[in-house]
């Protein structure tokens, strides 16, 4: 009897690759988690029941081998930001090509840049895209290209769309680095734009669970989905959960415009000044249509907060 292919090959071993590739495996798959550096000198730590694969999948080469034996893939690399207008298009092409090859389902992790600014209007998969910055433009183009290459049959696609990235091991994002170890150790915590707007942010693990899902269903292909996300609540209200759970006030320093503070550096944030308008309408993302189609649950923003919290007093702790 020939076994089911049942390969799940996860492109991206940042913080969504990897805690995608401990959901798979939660869910009974076999994983192979690919980045650059694999298990090797620099690469990630082991996790048990991942392969961890060395592969540049910005090339033909590098994304075929990756994906071969693949059932379904998961692209979650991401690059510099400063890389991502002229890298990013050319891992799509590679990817595409190599998914194409050997046949596999391709699960894509989005970004919301597509939509543009959006005065204040909640973002549904209905959304238009009205991008007009490089990167939201970039983004889109992608995007467009994704769905034509399933609309024309040259293999099947899904994307899931995720807003801000929050939890453990989530270092680079605006709730990430430059906030938990200053809340933790009394330093100034930076409050880009107007925190008292409604800003959604995606539990790192109902990104995951998300993808995942998308993954095991294949009637969600030809789709933008949106990941499940927990109601938006502004970002001061977040603010004020971690004082409450730290016991003491956070030092904030407001960044009302683009410039350099702690750990976004001069050559970040003069790539981010074009999205900047995040931080200055609101955010609103509704997760609805994947929740109901698939069952999902966001988890509370509450217990969002916990889990971060004690993922960065660990990582204190061990330096």
């Amino acid at each position: 009897m020939t076994a089911v292919r049942d390969l799940q090959v996860v492109l991206g071993a940042g913080p969504a690759g990897t805690t995608l590739a401990r959901e798979l495996v939660d869910r009974g798959h076999p994983v192979r988690l690919v980045d650059r550096a694999g298990g090797g000198a620099g690469g990630g730590p082991a996790i048990e029941g991942v392969e961890r694969f060395a592969a540049d999948v910005a090339t033909s080469d590098g994304a075929r081998a990756a994906i071969e034996g693949a059932a379904v893939v998961y692209h979650c690399v991401n690059v510099g930001y400063h890389l991502q207008v002229d890298v990013m298009p050319r891992i799509q092409e590679a990817v595409l090509a190599a998914a194409e090859a050997v046949g596999a389902r391709l699960v894509v992790l989005d970004t919301l840049y597509p939509y543009g600014e959006t005065h204040g209007a909640v973002m549904t998969e209905d959304s238009p895209w009205n991008a007009t910055t490089r990167k939201g433009r970039m983004r889109a183009e992608l995007d467009a290209r994704y769905l034509a290459a399933h609309t024309e049959g040259r293999l099947r696609v899904v994307l899931g769309r995720s807003a801000d990235f929050v939890g453990p091991g989530v270092l680079n994002s605006t709730l990430g680095g430059a906030v938990f170890p200053a809340a933790l150790t009394g330093g100034a915590v930076p409050a880009l734009g107007d925190i008292d707007l409604p800003h959604s942010y995606t539990y790192i693990a109902d990104v995951a669970a998300g993808l995942a899902t998308l993954g095991a269903h294949p009637d969600s292909d030809g789709g933008v989905w949106h990941l499940p996300t927990a109601p938006a609540l502004t970002t001061r209200q977040i603010f004020t959960m971690i004082e409450q759970r730290t016991g003491r006030p956070l030092d904030i320093t407001v960044v009302d415009e683009p410039r350099p503070f702690g750990p976004f550096d001069e050559v970040f944030m003069a790539e981010y000044a074009e999205m900047f308008y995040q931080h200055t309408e609101p955010q609103i993302v509704d997760s609805s249509a994947i929740e109901k189609a698939y069952g999902l649950t966001p988890n509370p923003l509450p217990a969002t907060v916990d889990a971060t919290l004690a993922w960065y007093e660990q990582l204190l702790a061990a330096h």
